[in-house]
């Protein structure tokens, strides 16, 4: 019986994103994808933590694993939250997309600057990051920042717009920073050449998430 494993997103351009890295990183694995842009817009309007969005991660959770997925993964950073209240009540295994890079960012770093362009991002991944290093016992200082003039760039397709904004707020970043974190999945893209632009290390969570999952999948 071949493995199986659930991609879900809130927005549709990740789709490909995902949809790519499976064939190149699982052969052999089923993967299939479900968008929900009503749980990011339920963010913005009422929380990540009202009930509105709990129950709705929550179904999203459990029609994923009705339909066959051991791995449920939320590709969505803003949802960290919510996915961490749901998981006690989902049956097979929930991950987050940024755990994978949160862990590494602790594990190189001690200064790190994060990049979010989604409000509903900021707090939740300066929060995983802050929380695994408590639990590997290590002291961390995170530099946060949000760019909401490049979630918004992206949302119209004004995608040279969108990277440059990235570039900019990276360069600033990398001045005070030994390790710098793409908090959202949307601007995974960027990394390789921002990496070498900054001199720093510059991580995104697709390929981080996929190297997990197939540890994880033996």
């Amino acid at each position: 019986m071949s493995r199986s494993v659930a991609f879900l997103h809130t927005v549709p351009f990740l789709v490909e994103t995902f949809s790519k890295l499976a064939i190149e990183h699982l052969p052999g694995v089923n993967t299939f994808h479900v968008v929900d842009g009503a749980i990011l817009q339920q963010c913005f309007s009422d929380g990540v933590h009202s009930p509105k969005v709990l129950r709705r991660v929550l179904q999203q959770c459990t029609l994923a694993v009705e339909a066959g997925a051991e791995i449920v993964v939320f590709t969505c950073s803003s949802t960290s939250p919510a996915v961490d209240l749901v998981r006690p009540f989902c049956e097979e295994q929930i991950m987050k997309v940024d755990e994978p890079m949160a862990e590494r960012a602790v594990e190189i770093g001690t200064k790190i600057g994060i990049v979010t362009t989604a409000e509903t991002t900021l707090g939740p991944s300066a929060d995983l990051i802050k929380s695994i290093a408590e639990r590997y016992g290590k002291s961390v200082m995170v530099d946060a920042r949000l760019e909401s003039d490049a979630f918004r760039a992206r949302v119209r397709g004004l995608m040279a717009e969108h990277d440059a904004i990235i570039r900019k707020v990276c360069a600033e970043l990398a001045m005070d920073n030994d390790v710098l974190v793409l908090a959202q999945a949307s601007m995974a893209h960027l990394a390789p050449s921002l990496q070498e632009e900054v001199n720093r290390p510059v991580l995104a969570s697709p390929g981080l998430c996929m190297d997990a999952l197939k540890r994880l999948l033996g």
